[in-house]
């Protein structure tokens, strides 16, 4: 095989240098998206156009590089979130050859006159909207590369649906070309617009939400009557779920989505659900997720168990409420789970204790019980004593393999 030649065009063919606009020219056959393929209409190679399935185009090239000298246009740099990973993947290091150039984010922060040694950069491109999330949480300026599903307006449109509008967006259009424009827009005024489809969207901060962190008091969030998880009994319910980062988490009967809210610390880049059916307890529920800033919380007005059917299935799921229908909830939600998944239950009545445990049972999962009796310190006198707090059992049902 004639190894590959991966170039990066920067922002244009006016960007390579002698070396790799010599690679371009010799080559036999040049691929690549069509877009890029149109820079060089003179150019007699034979072309094999990146417009069908990725791996059977990949396949094609290997099959041309056997024999042939092969070229493949990327934009920017294709080691940044570009063809080149898939291709060494694929053909193997010894048959790449990989020769960057400036990537969107260098050129789009040189247009805004920017530093941008402390940006994070997120692609959207093919992916869903779980990558933008932890990115949302730590940085100052959010550099994203968009598709034709995150458009710059449907992200703006997004962080205003998820309480997220302490941001400014810059959009990028065309860069390089003549029809180049750059501007930037509050959330409101870019959810209106529609921007070309050849854009780099930059978050800029205008505020900081409050620190999000595991164990918070229920004075932090806005709740209804005490209808809130208790820090400790969070704590242990959270460590019973066992999460870990990119997992799927239903919080049934969320109340002020406390538990999904500290949840969303441990699942980074992944999803939770919290839904809840009282349309004030949903209210409070987004008023904790914008001040916190915990824009990976989707939460969902809906009745249980008849909602489980529209959410995406879960890894892990939370049960914090359920009244007369918790044995159908338990039923349904253990329906969707995986094998090795986990559904933990918090319950105070003896009653829906039985339930849990006969719904569990009924749908195969293996049980754990804790019964978790806290108590606090509460001033008496001149002196403090211990007042003992609703006993909680935690269920916990762990789907056999």
């Amino acid at each position: 095989m004639i190894p590959v030649q991966v170039v990066g065009l920067g922002g244009g063919p006016q960007d390579l240098t002698p070396r790799q606009a010599g690679i371009v020219a010799e080559a036999q056959v040049l691929a690549g998206g069509k877009r890029l393929l149109a820079m060089f209409p003179d150019h007699r190679a034979r072309r094999l156009a990146l417009a069908y399935n990725l791996d059977a185009w990949v396949e094609d090239l290997a099959q041309a590089a056997r024999d042939r000298r092969v070229a493949v246009l990327a934009s920017g740099d294709p080691g940044f979130f570009g063809i080149a990973g898939r291709l060494v993947e694929r053909l193997g290091p010894e048959a790449v050859v990989i020769h960057p150039n400036l990537t969107t984010v260098q050129a789009a922060f040189a247009r805004l006159k920017e530093p941008w040694q402390d940006v994070a950069v997120v692609s959207l491109h093919g992916r869903g909207d779980a990558a933008l999330w932890p990115a949302l949480l730590r940085a100052e300026r959010v550099a994203i590369y968009t598709d034709s599903r995150h458009t710059p307006e449907g992200i703006a449109r997004l962080l205003l649906e998820r309480g997220q509008d302490h941001w400014r967006l810059a959009v990028l259009e065309n860069l390089g070309s003549s029809t180049e424009r750059v501007k930037e827009y509050s959330l409101e005024e870019a959810a209106g617009m529609s921007f070309s489809p050849l854009n780099l969207a930059v978050l800029k901060r205008q505020a900081w939400p409050e620190e999000l962190r595991l164990g918070l008091g229920e004075e932090s969030f806005a709740h209804q009557d005490g209808l809130i998880t208790k820090s400790e009994v969070r704590a242990l319910s959270l460590a019973k779920l066992e999460l870990t980062p990119g997992l799927t988490l239903w919080d049934l009967g969320a109340g002020s989505g406390s538990l999904g809210l500290e949840a969303s610390l441990l699942t980074r880049g992944g999803h939770v659900v919290a839904v809840e059916a009282v349309p004030e307890r949903v209210h409070q529920i987004k008023a904790n997720r914008r001040r916190f800033g915990a824009a990976s919380l989707e939460v969902v007005q809906a009745r249980l168990p008849e909602a489980l059917a529209s959410l995406p299935d879960p890894q892990r799921v939370f049960v914090g409420g359920g009244g007369p229908d918790l044995a159908a909830i338990i039923r349904g939600a253990a329906q969707r789970l995986p094998s090795g998944g986990i559904l933990v239950a918090a319950l105070v009545l003896v009653s829906s204790l039985e339930a849990a445990r006969r719904a569990l049972a009924a749908a195969g999962l293996r049980e754990e019980i804790t019964q978790v009796q806290i108590s606090r310190g509460a001033a008496l006198g001149d002196d403090i004593y211990l007042k003992a707090q609703n006993p909680v059992w935690l269920v916990k049902g762990v789907k056999r393999q």
